[in-house]
């Protein structure tokens, strides 16, 4: 795949570096020359300096070739006006962070694919983990994640069955038992002090989902 990536904050180094070891053919656009060469020194990929929101920019970052442009700076302007002009230019999968929500339905009206207050989810992630550190994050598939977490003795859903659980833009998956057994969830499946319970959420739920979990699975919330 022969993708864009604006921006060399946290995220956007991070995206490089994944796809980079994906084996992907990588282009970053930063204005920071010593940020890219930074990224250059790590990884296999091939750097633009300049601003994205410039068309000669892009053109120069091969933007009539990209199969995926993906805007990861801190700036929803610089952001949005880069995937406008990925869109003119015909790339089929353009992609943003939003840093501010009230900036989205602006990226929908583009037809951009967005992930809403990074810095936001990740603090939220941080914090529902500090209050179940056993919370587990297993993996990340497009549009969502999954989960292991473990059912504290004394917590409200322990010996009560799964049907009981409020459940909100989330689904289980499995249930392990402490001896190994794993159990496939039906309605009917009691929860037990020490079950590891494996869910999916969509990502855009997921500051929710770990909220309503933590509720239910962790004693004294």
């Amino acid at each position: 795949m022969f993708v864009i990536i604006v921006g060399l904050g946290g995220i956007g180094r991070a995206l490089t570096a994944l796809a980079a070891e994906h084996g992907d053919n990588v282009v970053i656009v930063d204005q920071d020359e010593d940020r890219c060469n930074q990224v250059l020194e790590k990884h296999d990929v091939m750097a633009v300096i300049g601003n994205a929101t410039d068309k000669a920019i892009l053109m120069d970052a091969g933007i009539d070739r990209a199969q995926a442009f993906i805007a990861t700076t801190h700036d929803d302007a610089v952001n949005l006006m880069a995937c406008w002009l990925a869109k003119r230019m015909k790339v089929q999968n353009v992609m943003s962070i939003v840093n501010h929500k009230e900036h989205s339905d602006f990226f929908a009206e583009v037809g951009v694919k967005v992930s809403e207050d990074p810095d936001e989810l990740v603090a939220a992630r941080l914090y529902y983990w500090t209050l179940n550190p056993q919370l587990q994050q297993l993996a990340t598939i497009p549009g969502g994640r999954i989960f292991e977490i473990v059912a504290e003795e004394g917590a409200p859903m322990v010996d009560r069955q799964i049907r009981d659980m409020k459940v909100k833009d989330y689904v289980i998956i499995a249930v392990k038992r402490n001896g190994g057994e794993v159990i496939i969830p039906s309605g009917g499946v009691p929860i037990q002090a020490g079950d590891t319970l494996t869910i999916f959420t969509k990502q855009e739920d997921e500051q929710a989902c770990l909220a309503l979990l933590n509720q239910q699975l962790r004693r004294g919330m």
